[in-house]
């Protein structure tokens, strides 16, 4: 009897570890940044420092500039997808369709800068991202508004954010998104979108999640903590570990 009680103790207790393993097993997000328009000089770092987030948070990082990882069989592996300064017509017509299926089963989506600067052919991509890039001034100095601390992304984000980039003007805004930061045009040389010039925003979209930043073209952004920060909070959103209030 006794030998019988131990071995389904051994049973139960194997069958807990089995659900515990299951219940925290790691989530995964892949950074995607193939280009076939203008190539950012900050791709490289912002890997890394995609990377090195992932080993101080708790998630694993995969990355590629191979658009045949878009397949449904490989999407569903990740938690999130982060477009890390795409350019250009990166997906075709089945990769398309792999990813719009993995959103719509609740895939996550970021884009960090030139995610904008993507896929201008494709309707869908510009609701999912929220904007299509438009034009730049020169690099710049300027002062961002945070209009929203409710986000992992702005929670740690001061009224103002003065901070030096490249800041873009957008067209194709979609106005069901919902904006986090506006940048003040009056503050800088340039801008095209007047008082309501979105640069950080985010939506639930189809079934999944949708964030884009405008900031990080600069190799200094993935230096800057307060800017890891805000990455951080985006990358966390998209995986659905952290919601906005």
């Amino acid at each position: 009897m006794r030998t019988f009680t131990a071995f389904i103790t051994l049973l139960l207790a194997a069958s807990l570890c089995a659900q515990a393993g299951k219940k925290h097993k790691t989530k995964k997000v892949l950074v995607f940044s193939k280009t076939k328009g203008f190539r950012h000089d900050c791709i490289p770092v912002a890997k890394a420092a995609i990377m090195q987030l992932g080993k101080d948070n708790g998630f694993e990082v995969d990355t590629t500039e191979d658009a045949s990882a878009f397949t449904s069989a490989n999407l569903k592996k990740y938690a999130a997808v982060i477009f890390s300064c795409t350019t250009g017509d990166v997906l075709d017509s089945a990769q398309q369709v792999a990813f719009q299926q993995y959103i719509h089963k609740g895939g996550g989506w970021m884009g960090i800068h030139a995610a904008t600067d993507t896929e201008y052919d494709w309707p869908w991509y510009n609701k999912l991202a929220g904007a299509w890039f438009l034009s730049h001034p020169k690099q710049q100095q300027a002062t961002l508004r945070v209009t929203d601390h409710n986000h992992p992304a702005t929670r740690h984000l001061p009224d103002e954010w003065v901070r030096k980039d490249e800041w873009y003007n957008f067209k194709d805004l979609n106005p069901d998104v919902h904006v986090l930061i506006k940048i003040d045009e009056s503050t800088y040389e340039g801008g095209k979108n007047g008082d309501n010039h979105p640069m950080c925003w985010y939506h639930d979209f189809e079934g999944g999640r949708a964030f884009y930043t405008e900031m990080g073209h600069t190799k200094e952004s993935y230096q800057d903590t307060v800017y890891l920060q805000h990455l951080l909070g985006g990358i966390q959103y998209t995986m659905g570990n952290k919601k906005a209030n």
